[in-house]
């Protein structure tokens, strides 16, 4: 049995009814056998046929019985196993959207892909099979074992001993089956993986003249899985062999006793009849166990997989309820704390004096940062600066989930100690960034490949969760229900983004299905789309993605951007966007994307420094910390971290 099989929500009414039809199931088996071996033993001493209507007939209505018990046996099965199907799919969906981007790349695409669709289907196989066998050989046997036992204690001996031999046999088989599935399921996640990844670089490789050199590396991948496929096949059918085998041999050591028993004239026949009507009978539950165990493993297999992204999702969610929880409690710390004892904690002499109320264009974003100390002005989270003075938690008034909330001028954000470690024991990708925002406004992260720019805006978009430290906005702890909101205000754009197959329209109208021809149109047009519109036959509506037209990497961005302005979300997330595109056409987007930047809070990480002169503030990453903060020329005047990147690239300063 699968170890989350009772865990299943609905599980147990279903065990009950199927587990009362199985035992009706085995009382019409024991019906059948005796109204059969009765009519044939009338029949051997000469009795008439029509003497033997009525025997024949409850025979035929016990037949008939034992099929129809099963039929809706099946019935209950097969719906349960559809309905969970439905609702794992769903939970696992879910899952995938709190993990995050991270976990897809981590895991593959084309296996979690798999695992949602073939995944599924080989569980609900497993469920509908797994159940009936299962309480089939739990029961039937007993029952059968005992009227045996009734009728003759001899054969009752032999079947009570033959029947454990043939379940050690099954585990010993089962666990040697259970490492090659293993092997099998792993070279399945590899070829699935390779197969996704193989077709949306097609076209490159044609492109380049590879698609024959890749051919080579797609059957080595195909033939490990045909090799681990076949080694299971030939353990399956070198069980099935066995357990055929010797269940044989046992109902011929069982019909020898009784035949021997017959001649000597110390058993009657229909007794004897009847015990070997119900031998095979004994042994059928068990053989079908064994034949669906191979031919559901990999449902199972497919279940314990997709049970652990639903436990790992909720074991995130647990780690921000934690999270969340202890940050309550820190907050609640403070509470005795005027706004001056917690200003005197720390050194304000790094921070800029900040007008009571904020202006726009370059001052409306305000950005605080202690070098020294990595720690927050908290004080700022109950002051009231921009906002009301007479309400120290003005900014606190705004909702996050309230539906109509949407991050402005007086909006604010925070960061303090944040630490990012994916492994218990490996290193840190983020440790003790600390900073905090006001307002609208463009920020650079810059810093070297593995400095940590991707973690930070994962966590920036709610895709990674801190191992330690606060997030807050507008002065609240981001609790799970704030997180969602957080997300609805936001639109990332990443190095590749995806491009479905469907419609220019289509693919920009992703975060607003209900969008208008024209608002299209539009968000197309002020991402610089006309040109690539008016040479397509279609226009917005050309096919692109798998099976329709190709874009450049620069045309897959301006759809990915002019996705992100159909949104209307305030805030921006770029996780180097052009670090795989040319420098003419890396240019040439910028110039697009700077304008529409303009009343939105956007986060920048990349590693070219040409975007920097044109940032509101910079944060400069250096191994999993922020090394500085500041404007472009701040950071040349102090002529730290950011200053000898300039000059490794060899920029105009």
């Amino acid at each position: 049995m699968g170890r989350g099989l009772m865990k299943l929500p609905g599980i147990r009414p279903v065990l009950a009814l199927a587990s009362v039809l199985v035992l009706l199931q085995a009382m019409t088996i024991i019906m059948q056998a005796k109204w059969l071996a009765q009519a044939i033993t009338a029949l051997f001493e000469g009795a008439a046929v029509s003497s033997q209507v009525t025997v024949l007939m409850l025979f035929l209505a016990a037949f008939a019985a034992r099929y129809a018990l099963s039929f809706w046996l099946q019935l209950v099965t097969t719906r349960y196993a559809e309905r969970t199907g439905t609702d794992l799919r769903r939970q696992m969906t879910e899952q995938w959207f709190r993990l995050g981007p991270r976990y897809a790349k981590t895991e593959g695409t084309g296996h979690l892909v798999t695992l949602a669709r073939e995944g599924i289907a080989q569980y609900k196989t497993y469920l509908e099979l797994f159940i009936p066998r299962m309480l089939g050989t739990g029961f039937t046997p007993v029952i059968l074992l005992l009227y045996v036992f009734k009728l003759d204690t001899l054969s009752g001996v032999i079947l009570m001993l033959t029947l454990p031999i043939l379940i050690v046999f099954m585990i010993l088989i089962g666990l040697a089956t259970q490492r090659k599935i293993d092997g099998q399921f792993k070279s399945y996640k590899a070829l699935a993986n390779h197969f996704v990844d193989t077709l949306r670089g097609l076209e490159t490789l044609k492109t380049l003249g590879q698609s024959k050199t890749h051919e080579g590396s797609i059957m080595r991948v195909s033939q490990r899985y045909r090799k681990a496929t076949m080694s299971t096949l030939r353990m399956a059918f070198l069980s099935s062999f066995a357990l055929d085998f010797f269940t044989m041999l046992s109902v011929a050591s069982v019909a020898v006793g009784l035949g021997l028993r017959l001649t000597e004239g110390n058993m009657l026949l229909g007794p004897a009849l009847t015990v070997l009507i119900l031998a095979p009978e004994y042994f059928l539950p068990v053989r079908m166990l064994g034949a669906d165990y191979h031919a559901t493993l990999d449902g199972k297999e497919a279940g314990e997989a997709i049970n652990e992204v639903i436990a790992r999702g909720k074991a995130a969610e647990q780690r921000e309820m934690e999270a969340y929880a202890g940050v309550v409690n820190h907050g609640n710390g403070l509470e005795g704390h005027t706004k001056s004892d917690i200003s005197n904690r720390l050194n304000t002499s790094s921070i800029p004096d900040t007008p009571a109320t904020p202006t726009p264009a370059a001052l409306r974003l305000r950005v605080v940062f202690n070098r020294d100390k990595h720690e927050m002005r908290l004080s700022d989270a109950y002051s009231n600066r921009g906002a009301n003075a007479e309400s120290p938690n003005a900014l606190n008034s705004v909702d996050l989930a309230d539906p109509m909330f949407s991050w402005g001028d007086c909006s604010r954000f925070a960061l303090t100690d944040i630490q990012v470690q994916h492994e218990a024991e490996g290193p840190y990708s983020l440790r003790d960034v600390t900073f905090q925002l006001t307002g609208l406004g463009k920020i650079g992260i810059i810093g070297a490949s593995g400095a940590g720019k991707s973690t930070l805006i994962d966590v920036l978009a709610g895709f990674q969760l801190p191992t330690a430290g606060q997030v807050l906005i507008n002065g609240q702890s981001l609790t799970p229900e704030l997180l969602r909101a957080w997300r609805s205000q936001t639109a990332a754009i990443p190095q590749h983004p995806y491009i479905f197959s469907g419609s220019i329209a289509d693919n920009i109208r992703f975060y607003v299905p209900e969008a208008s021809d024209a608002e299209v149109a539009q968000a197309a047009q002020a991402a610089g789309l006309t040109k690539l519109l008016s040479s397509l036959p279609d226009g917005l509506h050309e096919e692109i993605g798998a099976g329709g037209r190709q874009l450049s990497g620069g045309q897959e961005q301006r759809v990915a951007l002019a996705r992100a302005l159909l949104s209307e979300r305030s805030v921006l997330l770029l996780d180097e966007p052009t670090a795989h595109l040319d420098v003419e056409t890396e240019y040439e987007l910028k110039q697009t994307m700077l304008p529409l930047f303009e009343g939105k809070l956007v986060f920048l990480a990349t590693h070219r420094l040409h975007w920097m002169p044109h940032m509101d503030r910079i944060i400069v990453m250096e191994g999993g910390t922020v090394a500085e903060m500041g404007t472009h020329q701040e950071l040349l005047a102090r002529r730290g971290v950011y200053y000898h990147m300039i000059q490794a690239q060899m920029e105009a300063i």
